[in-house]
């Protein structure tokens, strides 16, 4: 009987699946096509990693950080500029020479100048340099604290899913049986074998078994639809789901020895590169004290004519070349109050980091505590399971040969059914605190 319930599970859920969701053929995947071939739970992962907005909106700013960390660097080669200038005199301006008033200067002046400045040290560019691998290890953790939460929340929603349609195929299966027993009973009332009560109990739970399907499979739409949300699906496309119980079940243990290392979180990884990036952010307002270099260079063509039509035709040349040196002395103690306020935040960073440790321990014991209860729960529905077709075989043989009543019947007919449902419940139950566990060890890496 055993093994021919488990036969049953792992058959009927392919089937399931079938009615679940409307199957269409697709042609193969190719560059940017937005549909799925086939739907496995490592297929739907897959694609909401390629699809899912916020995936490519942290991976956009990646990119971004990216372009934002090569212009700080930029500023340490040389900055090479032209310049033009025109401009017309209207009132030239006077001088006084001893006795003598002389109008100085012409009409007409122009500049065209090219110039250069290299800078040899401060601070703003040796902070892009020491913290420019830093930056980047920021914008990837973040792209892949994103990955992550996607991976955590489309898997569990595949495995709601998948509980869902099973709970409609276990409602059509009872209902196949209910409408047998209905039958039965009826057949059993005209022949005075039984009263009317036994068939009218039989349509009864008929009605709510069908009850039951409709508010399931109108549950079932609105998860496929959130699924499709999450992995960035096209709503108007259809996929068909592929898995089957054996390889569910097969996915359900995990090592609950394990102990939590901080340092594999990536949640703690980020705030660890935050406090690494506070740190220079010290180091950088304690370099306010140094002085700043640059060297600079132009050269200039100079045209000075009162007729405009003979601007240009002769340039008075000139250049220079130099370098400066900037020494801050005195700022009103600014320097030494952001220096302290750098050092607070470090501080706070720091607090933020303890508890975060906190509750990071207080998450992995709740996930794991979840997963041994539910796990628990989901042998004990395993094994009731079992029991209770058992116990609805023999009741509902004993009701044919006349020796229980209808409502012996009904009773193990939703036995069954709740069985099975809850077992299915509790194998979904089961996988999502998994994945809780893991996310909590920190081993969902992507």
């Amino acid at each position: 009987m055993q093994l021919t319930l488990i036969k049953r599970e792992t058959s009927f859920l392919m089937l399931l699946l079938l009615l679940a969701i409307p199957a269409i053929s697709f042609a193969q995947a190719t560059g940017n096509d937005s549909t799925l071939q086939s739907a496995t739970l490592n297929d739907v992962v897959t694609y909401a990693l390629q699809h899912r907005p916020s995936v490519r909106q942290s991976q956009l700013d990646q990119e971004i950080t990216e372009k934002v960390i090569k212009g700080k660097l930029a500023d340490w080669y040389p900055q090479i500029n032209f310049n033009y200038q025109y401009q017309r005199t209207i009132d030239r301006p006077v001088t006084a020479f001893g006795d003598n008033v002389i109008t100085v200067g012409l009409f007409n002046t122009s500049l065209a100048q090219v110039e250069a400045t290299q800078t040899i040290f401060n601070r703003d560019v040796l902070l892009a340099s020491k913290t420019a691998s830093k930056v980047r290890i920021q914008a990837e953790q973040s792209v892949v604290s994103t990955k992550i939460e996607v991976v955590v929340s489309v898997t569990k929603a595949f495995y709601g899913l998948l509980a869902t349609a099973q709970q409609i195929k276990v409602n059509e299966e009872s209902i196949v049986r209910l409408k047998q027993s209905l039958k039965d009973a009826y057949s059993r009332y005209q022949t005075g074998v039984a009263d009317k009560t036994d068939y009218k109990r039989a349509t009864i739970l008929l009605h709510n078994s069908e009850a039951s399907l409709k508010t399931t499979q109108e549950r079932l739409v609105y998860e496929q639809q959130y699924l499709k949300a999450l992995i960035g699906y096209p709503a108007d496309k259809t996929f068909t789901l592929q898995y089957d119980t054996a390889q569910m079940e097969s996915e359900i243990n995990i090592d609950t020895l394990q102990q939590l290392n901080y340092a594999q979180h990536i949640d703690y990884k980020i705030m660890f590169t935050q406090r690494e990036l506070q740190k220079a952010n010290v180091r950088y307002s304690q370099w306010a004290f140094l002085p700043s270099a640059s060297a600079f260079g132009a050269y200039n063509l100079n045209y000075l004519n009162d007729n405009l039509g003979e601007l240009y035709n002769t340039s008075y040349p000139n250049s220079f070349v130099g370098a400066k040196l900037t020494l801050p002395i005195f700022q009103g103690g600014k320097r030494v109050a952001k220096i302290k306020e750098q050092k607070l935040t470090l501080r706070r960073v720091d607090v933020g980091l303890e508890n975060l440790q906190n509750t990071l321990d207080a998450t992995y014991t709740k996930a794991l505590t979840d997963y041994k209860s539910n796990l628990k729960t989901y042998v004990v529905q395993k094994e009731n399971v079992v029991l209770a077709q058992e116990v609805y075989d023999v009741i509902n043989l004993q009701y044919r040969n006349g020796v229980r009543t209808y409502l012996d019947v009904t009773v193990a007919e939703t036995d069954l059914r709740t069985a099975r449902i809850n077992y299915f419940n509790a194998l979904n139950l089961v996988l999502t605190s998994k994945m809780d566990v893991l996310r909590a060890l920190g081993q969902i890496n992507y």
